[in-house]
């Protein structure tokens, strides 16, 4: 992964990804950086347009859980009842954001702080 980040990196800078800038922010990072790696993610990513792709990517889940989120609830009314209702609630993969707890900025980060290693 850190070769992709690497590169998100250097395309936001607006650096041109080539194996001796992608190589150069890992060894910045700290990474033991392997050649034939580096030459596969520059060649890989030749012809892609990285904005494009990431834009992308961001959509389709939050697009996907949203409507599955309002399939469920639709269904769980048909079916009738509190109980079907309280039900698809809680196995919904929608965060339930009526709740108006204010949680420290350190738990909004987590998330990142995880997925960034």
């Amino acid at each position: 992964m850190e070769y992709v980040y690497a590169a998100l990196i250097l395309n936001e800078s607006g650096e041109e990804i080539n194996e001796d800038n992608l190589t150069n922010v890992l060894d910045a990072a700290g990474v033991d950086v392997e050649e034939s790696r580096v030459k596969a993610l520059v060649a890989a990513l030749e012809d892609v347009d990285i904005d494009d792709a990431v834009s992308e990517a961001a959509a389709v889940p939050a697009g996907g859980a949203a409507a599955g989120g309002a399939a469920g609830g639709e269904a769980a009314a048909d079916e009738g009842g509190d109980e079907a209702e309280e039900e698809a609630e809680e196995t919904s993969d929608v965060p339930d954001t009526t709740d108006e707890d204010d949680e420290d900025d350190e738990a909004d980060g987590e998330g990142l702080g995880e997925l960034f290693g």
